[in-house]
């Protein structure tokens, strides 16, 4: 079969790799879409090793039809449209998947739409309920408006009744961003989160929760007028690994600062989160109360193009390889 590999001066290349048997408990899926994300990137320049036991090459979501069930995998059957999360591996013709990271594929979605589908929302689910606690009537900060991940988490936090603030870069994102319908968008180039944050405060509607990508100096600086018990989760740090930060407040107010990766979850872990995903999600996935936002479908020989919009910050929503 064929797959995007990662070549040693990190060029992309579609190249003839060998499929490894399947597992008992595996099953088999022919991809027919492979969703792009920002850790594709982070291990396309070698700081994101996949895990022991996964493939070389990157992919974390894909959606296609089961080829092949090992005899211990029941839940699934040869022909059955589904979609998978995956520790590697989804830029490919094929992949194995043990059937615990493997979801049928919603009614009524296309395999891009699908494939959109098992990495960004089982993140925006883990950290919303697992991670975050949030409940009905608080106030959530979705950092990066326009990213992936915000695509799936603010119409996510919306549907169960949360109210989001949401940053983003200059005034046309400003506008592309206003079918997440998010209560109020943040122009960092223009704004200062820390500023609205303290108006937000005192207007009654203090942030409860944060979902924050960024980091960086802002974070000390926002700290200080978010609400008591806020849960302040940081999943990465794309604005700066470092930042000043008032000890004192977060001890007076009970702020809980929490760090949180999808990745580094147990397969059981995983398991857990996304039957729970397809149990409270899949209903609004197929009346289409929620749509995954795709940007661009890209055949997978553009593979390199495709990451390039990611890498360039232009994409509002997912990016899809199509390999069918």
């Amino acid at each position: 079969m064929k797959a995007i590999t990662i070549n040693s001066d990190k060029t992309l290349s579609w190249s003839e790799v060998s499929l490894s048997p399947i597992k008992e408990g595996e099953i088999t899926i022919e991809v027919y879409a492979a969703s792009i994300n920002r850790a594709d990137l982070l291990q396309r320049e070698g700081n994101y090793p996949p895990p022991p036991g996964c493939p070389d090459w990157p992919g974390l979501e894909v959606a296609g039809i089961v080829k092949e069930v090992s005899s211990s995998a029941k839940r699934f059957s040869v022909g059955d449209k589904v979609c998978a999360l995956l520790g590697g591996g989804g830029y490919a013709e094929f992949v194995n998947v043990p059937e615990e990271m493997v979801m049928p594929m919603p009614e009524n979605l296309s395999f891009a739409e699908a494939s959109a589908i098992p990495e960004v929302y089982a993140t925006a689910y883990l950290n919303l309920f697992h991670v975050g606690n949030s409940k009905p009537g608080e106030t959530l900060l979705m950092n990066a408006g326009a990213s992936g991940l915000a695509s799936a988490v603010i119409p996510m936090a919306k549907a169960f009744g949360l109210r989001v603030i949401t940053t983003v870069l200059g005034k046309e994102m400003v506008e592309k961003v206003s079918y997440l319908n998010a209560d109020r968008v943040v122009d960092s180039t223009s704004e200062n989160i820390a500023e609205v944050l303290k108006e937000e405060e005192a207007n009654g509607n203090p942030v409860n929760i944060a979902i924050d990508c960024l980091g960086g100096k802002i974070l000390g600086e926002c700290l200080p007028f978010v609400a008591r018990g806020c849960r302040w989760i940081q999943i990465a740090t794309l604005a700066g690994d470092y930042s000043d930060v008032d000890f004192r407040n977060i001890y007076v107010k009970n702020i809980r600062i929490i760090g949180s990766t999808l990745r580094s979850k147990t397969p059981e872990e995983k398991g857990i989160l996304l039957r729970e995903l397809t149990e409270k999600l899949w209903p609004k996935f197929e009346k289409r109360e929620i749509v995954p936002k795709i940007h661009a479908i890209l055949p997978i020989t553009n593979a390199d193009e495709a990451q390039q919009i990611l890498y360039r910050g232009e994409n509002i929503g997912k990016v899809v390889l199509s390999v069918k």
